[in-house]
């Protein structure tokens, strides 16, 4: 296993300028900073002030102390290295990539991030290896996750400055995220689930809906509808952690394969050898993140991508749709 490095180094990127507008004066110098330096977190700035990085007309300044107005400021930029996780040539499917972000098809089976039992072999690594400089940037730029067994797009950012605006983005809800989902039980008609999503009370695993929970906002529409089974297309308002599993478990349609929340195996009468081997050996949640929308952090440009369906799921729904077809030829 490969050992982490035992010292972060450190790299000067550059020396940031700007002028306090005149309508600032009278505020704190921290607060101000970071509407000149929106990119960089409060927290990070004020230690910059604090370590004499960020100078106004080339004096120190303590947070709190206030601007006049018109003064000059200067900042260098250091970052640290954010995590201990080392590179590994693992190979990633790329749907866009640029200067800024890069959005991948993760494979199901990949971790996303590095930990007990996975110090090695995840997403982070992999990107990691294909641009270094992503170790400089919280989480190695990811900006949200997906569960090792779910599939499909993620955008990744790679500056400070994308990763602060798809943060912001992701926190008013303004980007996109559309799933297919296959699961069990013939639905009849879309909706909407919105259902307060934390920690199970009694398996800490687990996520379960509760009425103390965070919110929680799911929206489905049926896509293809099977004798005993559903494909669903789900679009998040919200990302909680397993939100789509768990609120289709609560909602006594569960996802076809999941393994926490997915239930016994669930049969249509007299369904094919094929449908049978099929659902029986599918042990993944039928879950796959196809669309991906959001506004370019830098050039405000709308960027869109749609990671293709997996083979594994195509199988299930052709078999599925084969199952539906023989059984209405025998009626």
């Amino acid at each position: 296993m490969p050992a982490a490095a035992d010292t972060p180094d450190q790299e000067a990127i550059s020396i940031r300028t700007a002028r306090v507008p005149e309508t600032a004066a009278g505020r704190r110098f921290d607060a101000v900073l970071a509407e000149l330096f929106p990119e960089f977190s409060r927290s990070r700035l004020s230690e910059w002030i604090k370590s004499g990085d960020a100078l106004l007309d080339g004096q120190s300044h303590r947070p709190r102390d206030s601007v006049r107005g018109g003064e000059s400021v200067s900042l260098a930029v250091v970052l640290d290295t954010q995590t201990d996780a080392l590179p590994e040539d693992i190979p990633l499917s790329v749907l866009y990539e640029d200067a800024d972000v890069i959005v991948i098809d993760k494979p199901a089976g990949l971790v996303v991030h590095p930990g007990a039992g996975n110090p090695t072999g995840t997403l982070v690594n992999a990107l990691l290896h294909r641009d270094p400089g992503l170790a400089a940037l919280p989480r190695a730029g990811i900006v949200h996750r997906l569960d090792k067994d779910t599939s499909g797009a993620m955008v990744v950012a790679r500056s400070l400055q994308a990763h602060a605006a798809l943060v912001a983005q992701l926190s008013a809800r303004d980007v996109h995220r559309q799933y297919l989902a296959i699961v069990v039980g013939a639905l009849v008609s879309g909706g909407t689930a919105n259902l307060p999503i934390d920690r199970h009370p009694r398996d800490r695993i687990k996520m379960g809906v509760r009425d103390d929970g965070r919110d929680a906002v799911t929206h489905y529409r049926l896509r293809e509808r099977f004798r005993a089974h559903t494909a669903l297309e789900c679009r998040l308002e919200t990302g909680r952690t397993h939100q789509i599993r768990v609120h289709m478990a609560h909602l006594k349609h569960p996802i076809v394969g999941d393994p926490l929340y997915g239930g016994p195996l669930k049969l249509p009468k007299g369904a094919t050898q094929e449908l049978i081997e099929t659902l029986r050996g599918f042990k993944r949640q039928a879950l796959h993140a196809e669309t991906l929308e959001f506004v370019h952090p830098v050039s405000g440009e709308p960027v869109r991508a749609t990671a293709p369906v997996p083979q594994d799921m195509r199988q299930l729904l052709r078999v599925l749709h084969e199952d539906a077809k023989q059984a209405q030829a025998k009626k």
